[in-house]
Order: C-alpha cells, then structure tokens, then sequence
C-alpha cells in the first residue's frame, strides 16, 4: 500500500482479516444462545445428567421422541462450543455426556441457572433490545415500553405466569449469590436478631439466610400478591406491602439485586424507608445490598461485567442502572446515610457487598 512499509502493510492486512473474523460473531451472535435455550427447553442436560452412560444419538433422539437429524445438527453445534462433550460408551460408539456448563442447566440442580436463562433468552426480555436505537433517539419511553407497551414491572403485576417467570429467575441466582456472599462474609450476619429482605420474592434469600444464620428471625417482604404464593417456613415472616411507602421494621435490611431496578430519586426512596425499618436499633442497624459497582467507564476492559449489566438495565427496565462507587455514594448521601463499606465477594464477577449505617 501506497506509503507503508512492507510490516506497516502486513498488519493492516492482518488486522482487517481480524475485523472480518470479529464482526461475523456480532453478525450471528444469537445462534449460540437460540441453540443452547433449544437444549433447555427440550430437557437435554436433565437427560443426560439422568443418564449413567454416555448416550448416543438413537438414545437421546428417543428420548426426546424426535427425529435425529435436526437433533445431531443442534447437538453438533453445541459440542462446538463446549457445552456438551462426546465420550465412548462401553460398546464403543460414542455418546453425549454433561460439561460443568451444561450441569449449570439441569433445571433442578444444586446451582442451575436453567430458569434464569429461559427468562432472559424468553420473548418477552429479548423483544426490547430492538427497541435500543429507538431509546437513544427517544428517550421519553424505554426499550421495554417500546417493545411493550408498559414497563416491566407494571407488565409484571398484571401478568402472573410473567412474574413467576422473574421469581424463579432470581432464586436461581440466590442460590449461587447467597451461599457466597456469607461465604465470603462471614460476620455480615454475625450479631444481628432480625433481617428485613427488602423485595424478596418468593423468600429464596430469606430462607437460606435463616439456614444458615438460625439466630436471625428473617421477614420476606415484596408486594403483597407477591408474597401471598410464597412457601411457609420456619423463622420467616412474610410480610406484604410496598417499599416506597414504608418497610418492615428490622436489625438489618437486605437488598439483593433491587436497587439497580430504579433511579436515582426511587433509590433514595427506598433507603430513606430502608433507614427509618433499622433506625429503632441504632448503631448496631445496617443496610445490607447485594450488587454491581461499575469500575470506571468500562474502558479496554471486557471483563467488567457491571458494564454489561448497565446495558442490560437499559434495555430490560424502565429506569435501571448499575452505578460508579461515586454514584452509590450519592444515594447513600442523600438518603441520609452517614458512612458505607464496598467489599467485593470472591468467585462473584462484579458483585459487590455493600453496608451502609445511618
């Protein structure tokens, strides 16, 4: 090329080729993630984790009470891409067998995020992200409004199989989360008669909190036709009511992944609510939340998952955000919190556990 050297010219070559190769994952980036919800919604990792033998593709297609030919072009496809293997069985075929991946999507296993990911990947969460241009252009509504006509969570209390649908996709995640954050935290409980969980659920984090902390009475407490489906359990007190209004009153509040859901002035809302439920206790009151810290703006760093989360509340709330150290400072200023403590927990990319006293 005219003005180069011959290096200079070689790695612009070299470079576009890259781009060729890079942008045809953007290109065909869903076929991943439409081929393995396929192997979720059909069962497959149940099958095989069921299975004491490597099964082969008679086996499985059988199983499934399906053809074998799409069957042997998906599973193809997604031994590719490492979620399932092949292993020779004892009659010298070759069968399917499990990956640590695909063990992750046994729908009922210890740490499956099967439920999470057929939430995600489902219809209605996906549908907005086609709306993100038109979001930019307009801010005035959502992506999820575009997509939807309303926003989430308004779509949720009018929506029930919707709302389960969100329920079992967060208790997904509180089985991994939970277990950790005491893990990783061992004193955050240590002293404390009471834990409010602020936006509960079906009462998962509740539940294996009182497990594992059984000195802590645990109150479950989410909007009231959220909490009237919730399990009875032994040391846990549902309670039904809204957040902006008031809440429970209790040693500790716990916020697990409830705060990124709103804005800034919501936020300050619910901490005020939040420091009025601990305020009785004093000193020894403190706000618990379990949830992203972005790290700068992201930058060359590919692995700053609270970027993608950021992205992801753009898309799939209606006024969500992950937040800068400097933005959770703010709230906790203004919802007149005195001091904070930021720790991150190991094995959990980007989650980070947050105290805040009055």
């Amino acid at each position: 090329m005219e003005g180069m050297t011959k290096n200079e010219a070689t790695h612009e070559n070299e470079d576009t080729a890259q781009a060729q190769v890079d942008i045809w994952r953007f290109v065909y980036g869903f076929a991943e993630t439409a081929a393995v919800k396929c192997a979720v919604e059909l069962g497959i990792p149940d099958i095989l984790e069921n299975h004491t033998e490597p099964m082969t593709l008679s086996q499985l297609s059988s199983a499934l009470a399906c053809r074998s030919t799409p069957l042997f072009r998906i599973m193809r496809f997604l031994m590719n891409i490492g979620l399932f293997k092949e292993k020779r069985t004892n009659q010298g075929s070759m069968g399917y067998v499990q990956t640590p991946m695909s063990r992750l999507l046994v729908k009922d296993g210890k740490n499956s995020l099967a439920s999470m990911f057929l939430f995600v990947n489902g219809s209605v969460m996906t549908a907005p992200w086609n709306f993100l241009s038109a979001h930019v252009l307009d801010d005035r509504a959502s992506p999820f409004t575009y997509a939807h006509g309303m926003g989430s969570w308004k779509l949720a209390a009018g929506n029930p199989d919707f709302r389960k649908l969100i329920d079992d996709a967060m208790a997904c995640d509180t089985k991994m989360t939970v277990p950790a954050v005491l893990d990783g935290c061992p004193e955050l409980f240590n002293g404390l008669s009471s834990v409010v969980n602020v936006g509960g659920g079906n009462g998962a984090a509740v539940r294996i909190l009182v497990e594992r902390c059984p000195w802590i009475h645990g109150i479950n407490f989410d909007l009231p036709q959220v909490v009237s489906v919730a399990p009875v359990c032994e040391g846990i007190e549902h309670v039904g009511g809204d957040m902006f209004m008031s809440v429970p009153k209790a040693n500790a509040a716990f916020l697990k992944w409830v705060l990124h859901n709103w804005s800034d002035d919501e936020c300050i809302k619910i901490l005020k609510n939040c420091r009025e439920a601990i305020a009785e206790y004093g000193t020894s009151g403190k706000v618990i939340i379990v949830d992203a810290v972005i790290e700068g703006n992201g930058g060359d760093k590919p692995k700053n998952m609270g970027v993608l989360l950021d992205l992801i509340m753009l898309a799939q709330t209606d006024k969500g955000k992950e937040r800068t150290a400097r933005e959770w400072t703010f709230i906790f200023r203004e919802a007149g919190f005195t001091r904070h403590t930021i720790k991150n927990i190991p094995f959990l990319t980007e989650i980070t556990v947050i105290e805040a006293y009055p």
